[in-house]
C-alpha cells in the first residue's frame, strides 16, 4: 500500500481512536517503523495531524475539530461513558445538559428515564429528548451557534441563573495534567461555568483523547466536579489530585 492510500486510513484510524501509534500503525498496515514515521511527518506537515512521542494526535490549537468529525470520534467509548453517567442520574432529577458530542450520547440513554426536567442550551439534546414523553424539556435562549447547535452568550446565562440543578452533565474540550477543563470559545467557557455554580452536582463525561489536545480557555477545576466519567485510566498525579479532591473518577471501558 502506498503512501498516498495509507494517510486517509490513518486518519480515520486517529479520528476514531483519538490518537495512532507508529508500533500500531506498522503492525495495521505491515509496513516498517520507519514508513510509518515518515508518513506521519507527513500528516503532520499538512497540519492533519499533531506529531507525539511514539506516535501522532489529532491537532489541537485555538480551533476545535469541526462537529460532525467530533461526532464520529471515539463511539465505543462514548456509548459506554453515556450508559455510565445515566446509570448514575435518579429519575425525578433536574438536569442541565451543555453542548457536545458527548453529553448528546448521554440524552440517548435519558430516553427511558422518568420524570426528569432537562435544561439545555444543545438543540441536538433538545431533539434527542422529545422521544421521551417523561421528560420535560426547557431550552435556554442565546446567540445560535450553526456549527453544533450550541446556544451561548449572556442571554443563556441568565436563563441557567434562574435555576438550581440536581445534576450538570457537562463535556469539554481539553484537560490538561494540572486537572483543568479547557476550551476553545469562551462564550462557551462562561455557560460552563454558570452550570457548575448553579448545580449540586456536576457530572464530567470526557474520553481519554482530551487528555492529548490543548485549548485555550480554562473552564474550572476537576475541583469542583462531583463525578468524572471517563474511558481510561487517569494519569498517576491526576489521579491523585481527584483523590485528594473527593472527586469520583468511574472508568467506562467500550
Amino acid at each position: 500500500m502506498s503512501q498516498t492510500f495509507r494517510h486517509p486510513d490513518i486518519l480515520k484510524i486517529a479520528q476514531r481512536e483519538g490518537k495512532v501509534t507508529v508500533e500500531g500503525l506498522a503492525d495495521h498496515f505491515g509496513v516498517t517503523l520507519q514508513t510509518i514515521r515518515r508518513d506521519l511527518t507527513e500528516l503532520a506537515e499538512a497540519n492533519k495531524l499533531e506529531r507525539v512521542h511514539g506516535g501522532a494526535i489529532l491537532p489541537s490549537g485555538t480551533t476545535n475539530i469541526q462537529y460532525d468529525e467530533r461526532r464520529n470520534l471515539n463511539q465505543a467509548s462514548k456509548l459506554a461513558m453515556a450508559r455510565a453517567c445515566a446509570r448514575h442520574i435518579p429519575e425525578g432529577s433536574s438536569i442541565f445538559m451543555n453542548i457536545g458530542t458527548s453529553t448528546e450520547a448521554v440524552a440517548r440513554e435519558l430516553l427511558q428515564h422518568r420524570d426528569l426536567m432537562v435544561v439545555t442550551n444543545n438543540m441536538n439534546i433538545a431533539n434527542i429528548l422529545v422521544d421521551n414523553p417523561e421528560c420535560q424539556i426547557i431550552v435556554t435562549g442565546g446567540a445560535f451557534r450553526r456549527s453544533d447547535g450550541g446556544l451561548v452568550g449572556n442571554i443563556t446565562i441568565d436563563t441557567i441563573k434562574q435555576f438550581k440543578f440536581d445534576i450538570a452533565v457537562i463535556g469539554c474540550s481539553a484537560l490538561d495534567e494540572d486537572g483543568d477543563l479547557l476550551d476553545f470559545d469562551i462564550q462557551e467557557v462562561g455557560v460552563s461555568q454558570s452550570i457548575i455554580a448553579q448545580s449540586r452536582k456536576s457530572f464530567l463525561v470526557a474520553d481519554n483523547s482530551k487528555f492529548s489536545r490543548t485549548a485555550p480557555a480554562r473552564i474550572a477545576s476537576m475541583r469542583a466536579l462531583s463525578t468524572v466519567f471517563t474511558d481510561k485510566p487517569l494519569p498517576r498525579a491526576l489521579k491523585q489530585s481527584c483523590q485528594d479532591w473527593g472527586t469520583q473518577v468511574i472508568i467506562a471501558r467500550a
